[in-house]
């Protein structure tokens, strides 16, 4: 049944995995060389801003860590500055394509040692752009930059096909009640449970 639903495809992501903890450390050369190539394509029109290299250091330091703005080393500039920063560049689309690179087939070894770096800041970016870059990182099967695991999401578009089905079973049979599928009905109830998502707390993050 669940195969004729035109809904979200529901099969497991064969290249869903997560990326394993790494400690934060500055960037490198190479590193820094492309992120930058990156912030270049998403910087919008305007001043460049003071030491971007500094300001990526320490978002990826506190993203890593999982620290509060306000432990931003005094060195890299202003908390406040720095958490304005982070968002601009997370609407501009810098985190995601960078996880969208670093996923990539055939990405450089350099990407592959950022990664875990890389789902980290995209993690916390999506306390802020939501469904959207949540449905990005599942497509990229980066489990690490999802705010909480699949089974745990909510499908607001899912639940609605669902229902709408179910009602329209129902209505169709107000007439004769006792002629309606409840075993197909059992089904759909199950689906729709299922799309509604799952109860979550923190400890169910990905690492």
């Amino acid at each position: 049944m669940i195969r004729s639903l035109p809904l979200q495809d529901l099969r497991a992501n064969s290249q869903a995995r997560f990326t394993p903890p790494r400690p934060w450390a500055p960037l490198t050369e190479a590193e820094w060389a492309l992120v930058a190539t990156q912030l270049d394509i998403v910087r919008m029109a305007g001043r460049r801003g003071a030491d971007p290299r500094a300001r990526v250091n320490a978002i990826f330091m506190v993203a890593v860590r999982g620290l509060p703005w306000r432990r931003v080393p005094e060195a890299s500039g202003r908390p406040d500055t720095i958490s304005r920063q982070f968002r601009r560049w997370a609407r501009q689309g810098l985190w995601l394509r960078l996880l969208a690179v670093c996923r990539a087939p055939g990405a450089p070894l350099v990407l592959h040692r950022m990664e875990y770096r890389i789902c980290r800041v995209a993690r916390r970016a999506m306390r802020g752009l939501g469904d959207i870059a949540a449905n990005s990182a599942e497509r990229l099967g980066a489990l690490t930059a999802m705010p909480v695991l699949p089974v745990y999401r909510h499908r607001p578009e899912n639940v609605t096909y669902v229902r709408n089905w179910m009602r329209g079973i129902i209505t169709a049979r107000m007439a004769e009640p006792w002629t309606a599928p409840i075993a197909k009905l059992r089904r759909l109830l199950a689906l729709e449970r299922h799309f509604l998502g799952r109860p979550w707390w923190r400890r169910d993050a990905p690492p």
